[in-house]
């Protein structure tokens, strides 16, 4: 993983020039809390949750808020939320008058 590493970091340090972060740098810690935030969103919910969370908790970040603290606030929700979800659809198993399976428009 050291090469996938350095070109993780080189990444990062390209993206933060271009978009002009000033001298705000990503420890190892915060890349990993983010990539397992990236993960959780993306299985938990669904793939295209994930950017859209993560650009969400940059907001809030951005906003004030310590990135540990926001991570792990939405990390609890989003499991929190696939709990829900995976029981509204065992009880929509169980009822066949229940018509949730219309696609959304």
């Amino acid at each position: 993983m050291t090469e996938e590493w350095a070109s993780l970091k080189e990444w990062i340090n390209i993206l933060a020039h271009h978009i002009d972060t000033g001298d705000f740098e990503l420890s190892k810690d915060d890349i990993l809390t983010i990539l397992d935030l990236a993960r959780d969103a993306s299985h938990q919910v669904e793939r295209a949750a994930s950017p859209l969370t993560l650009f969400l908790v940059g907001v809030a970040v951005g906003r004030g808020g310590s990135l540990g603290k926001v991570a792990a606030q939405t990390t609890a929700l989003v499991l929190s939320l696939d709990d829900r979800t995976t029981e509204a659809a065992e009880v929509a198993e169980d009822d066949p008058d229940d018509e949730t399976d219309a696609d959304i428009q």
